[in-house]
């Protein structure tokens, strides 16, 4: 199982033991929230989805509500996300302009290939759904916005890829200590992928048995919404895939792989990737010519969004 949660400290990884019970609480209301965008909660409801007291759970709705986190319906009593988190979202937006750019790009691919799109951050233990564009694959239909993957090997092998060599120890490090030490093994076949994702510019993952347990887990717990259970869920998720045969190597352009995603990254003002594309939804096999062809066409999307965020080439 994994083995607890860990961030980065200096340049020792070291464990965290640090956690708020109350923003916790806070948190998951706006989770919450945010992955059912079209729905509204009673405090009943919310209660019984988040396992709170309802004491506590009422003073929390009151103070988010009165801060203008929250909005109340006056007749029904129902809570939705309020102008404060629209505010945040704005200026959390100003952060990554590029998605600007990389809107109308996606739009053509998905049209264009008719697969869905997402487009993802990184932060430093995480990996962000940030957007999605068309028919998303079920993993992603589970998280909705917001998705959080562990930042550690061998998922966001994409953004490590590109990053410096210190990122790509620590990488490596948070998967050696969940899986409980150092594995050679491991080490060696993580270290391929990153090589092979940073020689031919992008990242292929295969779907897995580590993907369906996931999705299934996350539809389980949608109806009893627990930031910690989303997160034991998604450290499991990754615990798992080490174990599986998850990023593809070696493609042979006539031989036909069980695709998860194809991603590639997008860079702005310094060499090390901000955001990036990711397809998915495969419904069949594709063939490894075919991946070629569909990775080709995502760089060069992601390849001029990053001159256009980059003031090198003007909207036209």
């Amino acid at each position: 199982m994994p083995a607890g949660h860990w961030a980065l400290i200096g340049d020792r990884s070291t464990k965290v033991a640090l956690f708020s019970q109350p923003t916790a609480r806070a948190l998951a209301i706006l989770d919450l929230l945010m992955a059912n965008p079209t729905q509204a909660f009673g405090l009943t409801e919310m209660t019984r989805r988040l396992d709170l007291n309802k004491a506590t759970c009422h003073a929390i709705l009151t103070t988010m509500a009165n801060y203008g986190f929250l909005v109340q319906h006056p007749q029904t009593k129902a809570y939705r996300l309020g102008p404060s988190i629209i505010a945040a979202g704005n200026a959390a937006f100003a952060q990554f302009p590029v998605l600007e750019y990389a809107r109308p790009e996606l739009e053509a691919l998905q049209n264009d290939l008719n697969i869905g799109f997402a487009v993802t951050g990184r932060s430093k233990l995480h990996q962000v759904l940030l957007a999605l564009y068309g028919h998303a694959t079920p993993l992603i239909d589970s998280f909705q916005l917001g998705l959080r993957l562990p930042n550690t090997a061998p998922v966001a092998a994409c953004f490590t890829a590109f990053s410096p060599a210190r990122e790509l120890e620590a990488w490596l490090s948070r998967a050696h200590q969940a899986r409980g030490g150092y594995d050679e093994k491991l080490d060696q076949k993580l270290r391929v992928a990153a090589i092979g994702i940073r020689a031919r510019g992008f990242e292929v993952t295969l779907r897995t048995r580590a993907e369906a347990k996931l999705q299934a887990e996350l539809k389980r717990i949608h109806e009893s919404w627990s930031l910690s259970a989303l997160e034991a869920a998604a450290n499991q998720f990754q615990y798992d895939l080490c174990d599986e045969f998850y990023h593809l190597d070696r493609i042979e352009p006539k031989t036909r792989y069980e695709v998860s995603t194809i991603a590639v990254p997008i860079f702005v003002l310094k060499e090390v990737p901000m955001l990036c594309f990711v397809a998915g939804s495969f419904d069949k096999a594709v063939s490894g010519a075919q991946i070629a062809d569909i990775a080709a066409r995502m760089k060069e999307s992601a390849d001029r969004v990053t001159r256009l965020a980059s003031g090198r080439e003007r909207v036209s």
